[in-house]
């Protein structure tokens, strides 16, 4: 016995993609996700994304659990993977399909673009502080550019959700971030009572941003939809950037507009299949 399995990734953010469209359960626990994304014991990847049967109007549901065996409500880079995955499942990988994938984050929109690229109707995002959530400002307003205290320095910080939080502060520098030694700070920070995904912005220009990240509950990721997405929203509402453009991230770009029309934020990008295999029922 065994569980196939579809290795994928989304400008480096990889994950490993399952059919378990025969039942509402998961047929790995968080526990098994793990070790099954663990770089030197499992097959390796960032997160391991289920497809599940619909719940109302969806033609599919989205459940993920991150390296570090928690769930997070969405993930921008892993559902066009997810979409991606259907449209070889269902014969559609030619057609410019979209689907409606029920997440924690509500109905989320990916349609198939071309070869590999998907355009996904991200929703609008949330700014409100309970809506994030966050205790750096009262439950109704907004957090653009307060300062935030990280690791004995001042950073001015905004944030927003995308069904999941992040907190984007900007920078002179991206490449010059310690990553490893400031993220986790973020992360656990006591502002945040969920935890928090945090990006580091460097505006290259009107229309071009740079971006690194830190993931919760996944660490240094060569890219994160959702917080491309955030850092955009984040950069309009500091009149640092157009509402569309460019973020490259460390393992590609992705195009983030954000629509004057319905407010929702549109995100495409590439979603490039790796490998199939199989691994033991038992991990």
């Amino acid at each position: 016995m065994g569980i196939k399995f579809t290795k994928y990734h989304g400008l480096g953010n990889d994950f490993i993609l399952i059919d378990n469209r025969h039942d509402h359960t998961p047929c790995l626990n968080s526990e098994q996700a793990m070790k099954l994304c663990d770089r030197h014991f499992g097959v390796g990847a960032d997160g391991v994304i289920f497809a599940l049967p619909p719940q109302g109007e969806s033609d599919y549901t989205m459940r993920i659990y991150n390296s570090d065996g928690s769930e997070p409500e969405m993930c921008g880079n892993g559902i066009r993977c997810l979409a991606r995955f259907l449209a070889d499942l269902d014969g559609k990988q030619d057609t410019h399909h979209t689907y409606q994938i029920h997440t924690l984050a509500g109905i989320i929109r990916p349609q198939l673009q071309g070869k590999d690229q998907v355009t996904v109707n991200m929703g609008q995002p949330y700014l409100l502080a309970h809506e994030i959530p966050t205790t750096l400002a009262s439950s109704e307003e907004k957090v653009i550019s307060q300062p935030l205290s990280v690791a004995d320095q001042s950073w001015q910080v905004t944030c927003v959700s995308m069904g999941n939080p992040h907190c984007i502060t900007f920078v002179d520098n991206a490449d010059g971030i310690d990553l490893e030694t400031i993220g986790p700070e973020f992360e656990h920070h006591s502002a945040f009572p969920k935890r928090t995904n945090t990006e580091f912005i460097e505006v290259v220009s009107q229309d071009y941003l740079k971006m690194r990240v830190w993931e919760r509950g996944a660490g240094i990721t060569l890219a994160c939809g959702t917080g491309a997405c955030a850092s955009l929203v984040a950069a309009v509402l500091n009149q640092l950037s157009d509402r569309a453009a460019t973020v490259e991230l460390p393992g590609g770009c992705l195009h983030i507009e954000w629509s004057l029309q319905d407010n929702h934020v549109y995100m495409t990008g590439a979603a490039t299949k790796v490998f199939d295999g199989t691994v033991a029922a038992i991990l």
